[in-house]
């Protein structure tokens, strides 16, 4: 019944967005190759999102078909809002000169093609835009860098550099030669460590199997270390056992570590120079809006003292909003994913910073600092659901922690 009803919907949207074409062209096959490529769409993912390849929707090649989805049907909602305007006003004026001129016959003037001309030319934008988001944007990674300075920040660790990534997602990848450049480029900002936020994978570890050997080339001094996202646990499968899921966990865990990572569950680490320490504590995932609790700050934080220099890697920013940054035991610096700025926004620096993921995380992409503890929400790495990045690119962080001279 739900399908009966999205397909009612699809179509009265679709027929309708074609009298913008009807009103330039009468052409046969203009309009018929329009009707061709709207049911060809509709009907794969009819069969599609009733198959039982939900694992693999996220997978190419069938994300793109979702990703053709969204740059068809959203110019068609763009295109409507103009027909159904200026269809009100057609009407209005209908009904306009039958009062004042008192006509017999009620007629309704006929569509302007300047509209229908504007309507399309509009719509043509986030046509190209998503389009070009599917072919170069998920790719277009961009180094961000920051400069945080702390009064208690060990002096031994004054200029320590850090690389985050976050949200992988190696279950969407299509191509080689590209992740290979992003991991070339992580390597090439020679930070001392590298921190990797969670979300390894969309649902399943085998998703890693053709992209172990390349992420097993990440290279920090002091290592790579890594916590579990909420795609990570396997919560989005049907599994026909507890004990399968188990062992597809598990086997995640095994591949982390067979590349190299320091995947702490809940667990910390102290990177020391010169008999001084900062404390690396990674808990798992532990998210707001119904995601999967798991992260426990105490187990965390077991054998930390409550003055040594913390830094946090925890998946979901809502973690920071409700229970970090308010913690007594003073988090310096957490580092977080989660949110990919929806993979869609506006970001010009010193100007506008804007995303839909916005009304629904205060927290979702960037520096935030409150009190003296900072929170860095990295925009991901990879990309799920839509096969692109539109303005929110991915984004490799390196942040250089520096000591500041205390207030005189």
């Amino acid at each position: 019944m739900r399908w009966f009803i999205f397909i009612l919907i699809y179509t009265l949207i679709d027929l309708y967005a074609l009298q913008a074409i009807r009103t330039l062209t009468k052409n046969f096959w203009i309009t018929g190759i329009y009707i061709l490529i709207s049911l060809v769409v509709i009907i794969s993912l009819y069969f599609l999102l009733n198959s039982n390849s939900s694992t693999h929707f996220s997978q190419p090649p069938i994300s793109y078909l979702f990703g053709l989805f969204l740059a068809l049907f959203i110019p068609k909602l763009l295109i409507i809002i103009f027909m159904f305007g200026e269809d009100m006003i057609r009407l209005l004026t209908g009904f306009y000169f039958k009062i004042s001129a008192s006509e017999q016959n009620f007629h309704i003037p006929s569509r302007r093609k300047f509209i229908s001309t504007l309507a399309l030319g509009i719509a043509a934008i986030p046509f190209s835009t998503l389009l070009y988001g599917m072919i170069k944007g998920k790719y277009n990674f961009k180094v961000l860098k920051y400069e945080l300075e702390f009064t208690d920040l060990p002096d031994a660790f004054d200029g320590f550099t850090m690389t985050q990534i976050s949200d992988i997602h190696s279950g969407s990848f299509d191509n080689k030669n590209k992740i290979n450049y992003a991991i070339d480029l992580i390597n090439k900002q020679k930070s001392d460590v590298i921190f990797f936020t969670g979300d390894l994978v969309n649902n399943v570890a085998d998703e890693m199997d053709s992209w172990k050997e390349l992420f097993s080339g990440l290279r920090a001094k002091e290592g790579v270390f890594s916590v579990l996202g909420n795609h990570d646990y396997g919560d989005y499968v049907s599994w026909s056992s507890n004990a399968e899921k188990l062992q597809n966990l598990n086997k995640l865990k095994k591949i982390q570590s067979e590349m190299g990572w320091n995947l702490l569950l809940n667990e910390n680490f102290l990177i020391k120079r010169k008999n001084q320490k900062i404390a690396i504590i990674g808990v798992e995932n532990w998210g707001e809006n119904g995601f999967k609790q798991a992260g426990d700050l105490d187990a965390a934080c077991r054998n930390i003292n409550n003055n040594d220099f913390k830094i946090l890697l925890s998946h979901d920013p809502t973690y920071w909003k409700a229970k970090v940054k308010s913690d007594e035991r003073y988090f310096h610096l957490t580092l977080s994913g989660h949110t990919h700025g929806m993979q869609f926004g506006i970001e010009i620096p010193g100007w506008i910073k804007w995303s839909p993921v916005k009304y629904r995380y205060e927290n979702w992409a960037g520096i935030y600092e409150e009190k003296g503890r900072y929170l860095n929400v990295n925009r991901g790495f990879g990309f799920l659901g839509y096969p692109g990045r539109v303005g929110i690119w991915p984004e490799i962080t390196v942040i250089k922690l520096k000591k500041k001279a205390p207030h005189v």
